[in-house]
């Protein structure tokens, strides 16, 4: 009971001396400043370290949402710009693809307009052997659309290969670089005769073969372009294939072979012209004599197997 009543003592005099303090720092502010400057300078002593501290933090939160705020917009605009530049990378891919379509369609519009003589019909290639050559391929067009077998195909601007099988909506093409195929040719500029093989090996470095050419007077150079024969069984004459890069004398002094460049780039065909004409056919008889002419019918051509044209070289001679 002695312990609360002490306890109650102590504080009614905190209470009185609080009431004091106060009351006396009333009187004191109404004194003249001179008194009341001390005062003041020891209370900004703790107070303005406090009040600076406070002003700092609260700028630092604030500077600390501004770049949060920042943050997300900079990332809001980083993914629409991202979003722009994929659009842009999209069209341009696209820009460029119509722009080298184009091109090749221009080239083969020079090479139909090359050859005018003739009545073509455009194809897309739609399949090829495997590899990296178009040595066999299926293009998009087929007997719907005029082909038949042995139709000459060009593109690239020259001779390609030549239509072997024929469905409805599409084509078989076996090209000469094709280690089947032989195409009988000519020198344009001195018409001397010769073969061009197809060698998938020989692609490799960009040539062909060039065999069995008749050049006696030696009139026949490096660079010289060669073309389809007239004499050939398949092929239309006059199609450019290629030109001379290397020629030596076979072993029997009378022929020579060498190697040539296609013209055409067979890595890389995407669209082809098919002449929608085939050689006029000439069947020689036994006695020499001619017994038929005209053109090589579909049917006829799927009676028997089709002969290459080193078959055809060796049956002239």
């Amino acid at each position: 009971m002695k312990k609360k009543t002490n306890e109650n003592l102590r504080n009614k005099y905190l209470l009185i001396a609080l009431s004091v303090l106060c009351a006396i720092l009333i009187a004191v502010s109404f004194f003249e400043g001179s008194l009341v400057s001390p005062v003041k300078q020891i209370s900004g002593f703790f107070i303005t370290p406090v009040q600076r501290g406070i002003s700092g933090f609260g700028s630092w939160l604030s500077g600390l949402t501004d770049n949060f705020q920042d943050a997300v917009s900079l990332r809001e605009e980083n993914t629409s710009l991202q979003e722009r530049v994929d659009t842009l990378t999209e069209e341009n891919s696209r820009l460029i693809q119509d722009r080298e379509e184009l091109d090749r369609l221009r080239e083969l519009y020079d090479l139909d307009q090359q050859y005018d003589e003739y009545e073509k019909v455009g194809a897309r290639i739609i399949a090829k052997e495997s590899g990296n050559w178009f040595n066999l391929f299926t293009i998009d067009k087929g007997s719907a659309d005029g082909i038949e077998v042995d139709m000459n195909v060009i593109s690239g601007g020259g001779l390609v290969g030549i239509v072997t099988e024929v469905g409805s909506s599409w084509s078989t093409v076996r090209s000469i670089i094709d280690d089947n195929s032989n195409v009988s040719a000519m020198v344009s500029t001195t018409s001397d005769q010769c073969i061009v093989g197809g060698d998938l090996r020989l692609m490799d470095e960009g040539s062909l073969n060039l065999l069995s050419l008749t050049d006696s007077e030696n009139n026949v150079h490096v660079g010289d372009s060669v073309v389809t024969s007239y004499i050939s069984e398949k092929f239309l004459p006059g199609i450019l294939i290629g030109y001379i890069d290397e020629l030596n004398n076979d072993a029997n002094n009378l022929t020579k072979s060498g190697y040539i460049t296609p013209v055409v780039d067979f890595r890389h065909l995407q669209e082809v012209l098919v002449i929608l004409e085939t050689k006029e056919y000439v069947a020689p008889s036994e006695d020499g004599g001619i017994v038929q002419t005209g053109t090589v019918s579909q049917s006829e051509v799927s009676q028997s197997e089709p002969l290459t044209e080193t078959e055809s070289e060796t049956q002239a001679q």
